[in-house]
């Protein structure tokens, strides 16, 4: 489950949601949450080429996981075509889910104060390349609540046969 959005779309909120839930269900999952890999492999650069290759990584980390049987769930910007594009040749059971929500909102929000700060944001200086047709995309702000993303996350794959 490759849950993606601009920073702030509250990718990492929904994840847990949807670990919770799949928990609920007897499945335990692997939670990648991107900050907390970022952290692990140490990765300092934000640049456009440095995201390239943490998002690569990324996807790379879900197969190794995912070839172990495990039930995957990703939460990460990684607004990359090629990296989309790889996780569908090479990730079976591989579903893709675009948290839309509005530049305004997304400053709105700020929750790092990257938006706020001039720092160069994917979306808001560096170029985001948003999915082209993911399985699932979902407004995620005004009404919709991170759980009930999840709940919809969940159902998709529930009928996808993906759990």
């Amino acid at each position: 489950m490759w849950i993606t959005g601009l920073s702030g779309a509250g990718k990492s909120a929904v994840a847990v949601q949807l670990v919770e839930r799949l928990r609920r269900a007897g499945v335990q999952p692997v939670l990648l949450d991107g900050d907390a890999v970022r952290a692990a492999l140490d990765a300092r650069s934000f640049g456009a080429e440095a995201r390239r290759q943490l998002a690569v990584t990324y996807g790379r980390l879900c197969r190794l996981l995912a070839e172990q049987g495990h039930i995957v769930v990703c939460a990460t910007i990684s607004l990359r075509h090629e990296v989309h594009q790889w996780n569908r040749r090479h990730l079976s059971r591989y579903a893709e889910v675009f948290l839309d929500v509005p530049l305004e909102e997304l400053r709105r929000r700020d929750p790092k104060g990257i938006y706020a700060g001039g720092a160069e944001v994917v979306g808001a200086g560096q170029a985001a390349e948003l999915p082209v047709a993911p399985d699932l995309r979902i407004t995620n702000y005004g009404a919709t609540s991170p759980r009930a993303a999840a709940d919809r996350i969940f159902t998709y794959c529930a009928q996808a046969g993906l759990w």
